[in-house]
């Protein structure tokens, strides 16, 4: 597919977390301050359409997005400053019970919507259903702190076999034989996942089942099934369990993978393994299909690709919306926030915050798309 934009490897991972000074809540991160990267975005956008929009906007969800989205309304908010937006972040199971309970006017997820969630939206989107419209990407990191090594190789064999508790000590002769010049301390693996539903979970464990099906025999979803491990809350969680603990390993969207959290190297099977940056990202996300009808435009992700420089473990994070059928209170403020986040503005924010871009066929549909809620 044709990209939007030739994406640089994000140098600043999380350089859109915005200060306290915004008026959110932020229930799915702890991350704060403002770099010099988001700067600019305090200022009012001429791009920014802001038509009727006013009052506040609820909404939760995914907490891999929450950079992304606390970027998005530092700048919004800057233009249409009679919109207040509240994105709680806290999971993208919490953000799907929200928005079909009518309790946020959108919601973020990592995972599409499953055929029962968009019954249950029929009942809030009056006339209409929930769809999805695919608007950030990005690689979901394995970050890791073992002392003493700097760079880790990987495999999805070895990665099921490590969240199953199968593995459970740094020199395991299958991590030597893909790390043999690292010196491994004899240590125990602290292998955390995430204690809430997420969709982070789904389409990390989707990954394992794709690529290593012999070693991970769960159905995968938002729940995370396997025993054993320790968990924490939200990305935000897990990635300052990792920071903490000597000899954590945890999975986390990129943005967070950072303050003394290396990314895994995976061994896919290319020619070479694969680093986790959003230009490889880029590239597996490029290869994904619709798979939504009518207007939902869900994608269907290659989680075993092998193609050379394709970082396999990626999501997609959907903002989920009523097609028809959203309170009037709300429209011109969800609308107005939408249409700046897939415009090419709002879209060329991502990449240097550790997110990639959503392909540009794909983005030109969900803009069409947002034009044409009601």
């Amino acid at each position: 597919m044709k990209l939007q934009r030739k994406n640089r490897r994000a140098l600043a991972l999380g350089a859109f977390a915005v200060s306290g000074a915004l008026a959110l809540t932020a229930c799915g991160s702890d991350d704060t301050g403002t770099s010099d990267g988001a700067s600019s975005s305090t200022a009012a956008n001429s791009s920014i359409k802001c038509d009727d929009a006013k009052g506040q906007l609820l909404a939760d969800g995914s907490s891999a997005q929450k950079n992304a989205i606390d970027a998005w309304v530092k700048a919004f908010t800057a233009s249409c400053s009679g919109v207040q937006i509240n994105y709680k972040g806290s999971g993208s199971g919490a953000g799907v019970t929200a928005f079909t309970q009518g309790q946020v006017a959108f919601a973020g997820s990592d995972s599409a919507l499953k055929p029962e969630e968009v019954t249950a939206s029929k009942s809030v989107c009056k006339g209409g259903q929930g769809i999805d419209l695919p608007m950030v990407g990005g690689p979901i990191a394995v970050g890791f702190n073992v002392p003493g090594v700097d760079k880790l190789v990987l495999n999805a064999e070895t990665l099921a076999k490590i969240f199953d508790s199968k593995i459970t000590n740094w020199n395991d002769a299958a991590i030597k034989k893909l790390n043999p010049d690292a010196k491994l301390p004899d240590l125990k693996i602290q292998a955390f996942h995430r204690s809430d539903e997420s969709g982070t979970t789904d389409n990390f464990t989707k990954y394992l089942i794709a690529a290593s099906p012999a070693n991970w025999k769960y159905e995968g979803g938002k729940a995370w099934q396997a025993k054993g491990g320790q968990s924490a809350s939200g990305s935000s969680g897990v990635a300052q369990q990792v920071k903490q603990t000597s000899g954590a390993i945890s999975y986390m969207e990129l943005s967070y993978a950072k303050d003394g959290i290396v990314p895994v190297t995976i061994d896919t099977g290319a020619s070479a393994p694969v680093e986790a940056t959003v230009e490889n990202a880029t590239k597996a996300i490029a290869a994904a299909k619709v798979v939504g009808t009518g207007k939902d435009l869900s994608l269907q992700l290659d989680y075993a690709t092998k193609a050379d420089g394709a970082y396999p473990i990626t999501l997609v994070t959907y903002e989920i919306v009523c097609d028809k059928g959203n309170k009037s209170d709300t429209l011109a403020g969800t609308k107005a926030f939408l249409r700046y986040i897939a415009s090419e503005d709002g879209q060329g924010q991502l990449s240097t915050a550790g997110y990639a871009p959503i392909p540009d066929d794909i983005i030109a549909k969900v803009r069409t798309t947002i034009e044409g809620l009601s």
